[in-house]
């Protein structure tokens, strides 16, 4: 066995899903909010509040410190010759092999805060499904969408 891949994705993808957890995190307090109001109108059990206010702040703690840092840690990918590995997943770690042959196109997709950080992702579509490499440098997602379309052209040419 090859062992786990070798190349990460750029820690700038910490920044990006901090933000994205920030706005699950604006939504999250509007209902914690919501219900506390709700309690304190009702003059329902008051020991609830100080458990909600836990609940949210653990939330924040898993939304912009944990989450973030064990996928990042888990986000690797190599190119070979041959196939595409990708390796992903928080708690459970999944690890997929794309063959070359199988390979039908390459994408590279940015949306405006990949942009802002200057990242990009690169999508490889088969005719099964697609796969994502997610918050690549910019040149680096250029320069493997290129690689991955001329080793598929490489590999469709020897069959």
């Amino acid at each position: 066995m090859n062992g786990e891949p070798r190349k990460r994705i750029s820690e700038r993808a910490l920044s990006v899903w901090r933000i994205y957890g920030m706005i699950g995190l604006a939504v999250s307090f509007a209902a914690f909010a919501a219900v506390i109001v709700l309690i304190i109108i009702f003059d329902g059990p008051k020991w609830i509040i100080p458990i909600l206010i836990l609940l949210f702040i653990g939330e924040g703690y898993l939304f912009l410190f944990f989450i973030p840092r064990l996928r990042w840690r888990r986000w690797r990918y190599e190119v070979r010759e041959q196939e595409i590995e990708i390796q992903q997943g928080l708690f459970t770690v999944r690890r997929t092999l794309i063959p070359m042959i199988r390979v039908q196109h390459v994408d590279s997709k940015q949306g405006p805060l990949f942009k802002k950080y200057k990242l990009a992702s690169v999508t490889i579509s088969t005719a099964a499904t697609v796969h994502e490499i997610p918050a690549l440098d910019e040149e680096e997602a250029e320069e493997l969408r290129y690689s991955i379309s001329r080793l598929a052209r490489v590999a469709y040419d020897d069959v």
